[in-house]
């Protein structure tokens, strides 16, 4: 669509009160790209009733821990083999089943002497606990423990800042293991490999090379963690090798054997389909056998790459196993025959199944709320969890609106809870004696943001006979962390898919939903639902973005400038989040920035883990940190974590607005920011407003450009294929 040029002279408030034309062919643009590991997080918790947020997140990620250790342990026989192998691959693979066994792999395998193994541990199955309430004392590496740290880094000329976050990674005697391995320096977020070697020069000297195994190690470490920032729970090895001789790693075949032999990393063998092959052994109809199937060699993290397959086991269990008989198949279709449309669908496929999908935009949202009610109406304990709280305050305020009609005494009524509340029992129904969620039915909304880690720990905690309905738009920007659960899930066809023919509604509806399919027409906006306010460079953007914000929405829309959410693509850049919010606090809240720039009333988002977004404002600061409130709880800052988890919060990335909804949305997109414009990334920011949507446009073409040619970026995961074997495909 295209919008008459306005002049360059005009006041963005005349923009929205004259309404231009909505986007179509239109010009617009983005800016700096989006960085994952920036991306702030949270659920909080009341001070001093519950377990705070950062403390229940440790708590899961050590249970997590805890289980991937015990899957290691359980994993006795040399990896699977879905087809044969020559050439690096199958020496890579010969290396590491040597490993596995204890055996020292030849020499002739990479070339090199073979590092000395780790004993693996031993195997430990206690019952899955529900995750305990750590004391708080024990977050935090010891304060002499640091000292030596800064000690250290100082000596290798690295920033002592540093100090806190590397004694913690490393644990106790993390000095010596420093100065035994500089290079660990590179597991500390935000350092790179010419950083670690400039520290490994400063504290080795002559004895530091490019050839040092402990390099090749690291590097191969840090790749895998960025792999894992991009979304990639593993990365082909031919990808990863090749990666690694770019970062200066003589010989990339030896560093990958290092360390996978320091089980630092694991290595996987995937068999793949190809349409028309034939498996190994089969004949075709002259009776001539099927050749080698191809295969390809997998490298990840044993954090994600166990997850993804924990998290296979879990969905298998669910789908193979009987639901919970509960009402007969009678009530359940007269449940299902006083729904409409596809919420009646939705109602049958999940009175036989264990694991259903649910796919459509924000009205389709009915449709799992009037599920939630007709079974609690059959007397099933049914939860509704969204992956932030954004989302979960979203749906419950729609799960309210339905009216429930429990029976006449049974289990409490649907309510909505954070996932990180469910699984650390701050939320929800608890825990029974084996350690599973107390629920029938679990509908998890939002679902394209479950990582492979939430999604694992949810499958894991469910009972057997429970049922889960996964629910999301798939248009929508994947998940923060690792993995594409959801649409793995749905490319799979392992259970049955209900698509909901339920439309959103309005102007908005139409010009999202067209965006959805690669489309981005002209729609008819005759309330100014929908504004395009053209600009020449970042400084203008800014500039109307504050004035729209402040002025004009308000005016002309009657939204007040605490209801309307900026997003932009990145923190960085002329017009990213840093920029955006230091206008907006000058306008709508200026002060000194008493503490840590923050002053009572600023508009914030906190992240007290990452990839855990919670909005909130400032309260007020004293000596025990920055007290916010956050989803109507106080949430304490302390001082020294204020800089690293609190940001302002009037302009956020898409990714920290996935799961919230606005009266109205700012969207801006100015120049520098081409590259980081994709369709799922337009569709999920335009998608954040209900009533009015401002979109601050300054590339010309470049929008109509990425909605029509540019999907979302690959992303390598191993879900699918460790499905496929257990679970057979269904066309529903």
């Amino acid at each position: 669509m295209s919008t008459e040029p306005e002049p360059a002279t005009e006041d963005a408030t005349d923009a929205v009160e004259t309404g231009p034309e909505t986007p179509g062919t239109a010009e617009t643009a983005g800016a700096a790209s989006e960085t994952r590991s920036d991306e702030p997080a949270g659920d909080g918790g009341e001070a001093a009733a519950q377990v705070s947020e950062v403390e229940a997140e440790l708590a899961a990620q050590r249970i997590e821990r805890e289980r991937i250790e015990r899957r290691k342990a359980e994993k006795q026989g040399p990896i699977d083999a879905g087809g044969k192998l020559s050439g690096s691959a199958a020496d890579l693979l010969a290396a590491v089943r040597a490993v596995e066994s204890g055996e020292k792999p030849a020499a002739t395998v990479f070339g090199a002497p073979e590092p000395a193994r780790r004993p693996a541990p031993e195997p430990v199955r206690p019952p899955r606990p529900a995750p305990a309430e750590p004391s708080a004392g024990s977050v935090g590496p010891a304060p002499e423990t640091v000292q030596s740290v800064r000690g250290v880094l100082a000596e290798g000329g690295a920033p002592e800042g540093l100090a806190p976050q590397t004694a913690a990674l490393l644990g106790e005697g993390a000095q010596d293991a420093l100065r035994a391995d500089p290079w660990l320096l590179l597991r500390v977020g935000g350092v790179r490999p010419e950083q670690a070697d400039g520290f490994a020069r400063a504290l080795l000297g002559a004895e530091c090379g490019p050839d040092d195994e402990r390099r090749g190690r690291a590097v191969t470490g840090w790749l895998l963690e960025q792999a894992a920032l991009a979304g990639h729970t593993a990365l082909e090895l031919p990808r990863l090798t090749a990666t690694l001789a770019q970062r200066g790693v003589p010989d990339p075949d030896a560093a990958v054997q290092s360390t996978l032999a320091e089980g630092e990393a694991l290595a996987f063998q995937d068999a793949l389909e190809e349409a028309g092959a034939r498996r190994e052994g089969e004949q075709d109809e002259e009776g001539e056998e099927g050749g080698e199937r191809p295969v390809r060699v997998l490298i990840g993290l044993e954090r994600y790459a166990l997850a993804e397959e924990s998290l296979a086991d879990g969905l298998a269990r669910l789908v193979n196993s009987a639901p919970k008989q509960d009402g007969s198949a009678a009530d359940w279709e007269q449940a299902a025959a006083s729904a409409q449309g596809s919420a009646a669908e939705l109602i049958r496929a999940v009175a036989g199944h264990g694991l259903v999908l649910h796919t459509g935009g924000e009205a389709s949202l009915a449709e799992p709320a009037a599920l939630l009610h007709a079974a609690h109406a059959l007397g099933l304990r049914a939860w509704a969890a969204a992956p932030g709280p954004l989302g979960r305050d979203r749906f419950a305020a729609l799960l309210g609106a339905v009216p429930a009609e429990p029976p006449s005494s049974g289990p409490q009524a649907p309510a909505a809870v954070t996932v990180t509340g469910l699984l650390t029992g701050v939320e929800g129904p608890g825990r029974d004696a084996d350690g599973a969620l107390g629920l029938d039915l679990l509908v998890v909304v939002d679902a394209p943001q479950l990582d492979v880690e939430a999604g694992a720990l949810l499958a894991e905690s469910l009972p057997d006979g429970a049922r889960l309905v996964l629910a999301g738009d798939p248009a929508v920007l994947w998940s923060v962390g690792p993995g594409r659960v959801f649409a793995d899930l749905l490319a799979a066809r392992v259970c049955p898919q209900i698509a909901s023919r339920r439309p959103d509604p309005g102007p908005l509806g139409e010009l999202v939903s067209g965006i959805g399919i690669g489309e981005l027409s002209q729609v008819e906006a005759p309330g100014k639902e929908v504004v395009i306010v053209p600009v020449r460079d970042a400084g203008e953007a800014v500039h109307r973005t504050v004035q729209l914000v402040a002025d004009s929405v308000p005016r002309a829309i009657g939204v007040p400038a605490e209801e309307t959410q900026v997003i932009t693509p990145g923190h960085g850049g002329a017009a990213g989040t840093r920029v955006l919010n230091a206008a907006l606090k000058e306008r709508l809240n200026p002060g000194p920035g008493r503490f840590g720039g923050f002053d009572p009333g600023d508009r914030v988002v906190h992240t007290p883990v990452p990839g855990r977004v919670l909005p909130g404002r400032v309260i007020t600061a004293d000596a025990e940190g920055l007290h916010l409130s956050c989803a109507g709880e106080t949430v304490i800052v302390p001082r020294d974590r204020v800089e690293g988890s609190v940001r302002h919060g009037w302009a956020l990335t898409a990714h920290q607005a996935l799961g919230g909804r606005w009266p109205a949305a700012v969207v801006v997109l100015p120049g520098d920011a081409v590259q980081a414009l994709s369709r799922p990334w337009i569709y999920t920011a335009f998608g954040r407003a209900a009533r009015h949507l401002s979109v601050v446009h300054g590339v010309e073409q470049a929008l109509p450009r990425a909605v029509a040619e540019t999907p979302a970026k690959p992303r390598t995961t191993r879900l699918p294929i460790l499905l496929a074997p257990q679970i057979p495909t269904t066309t529903d």
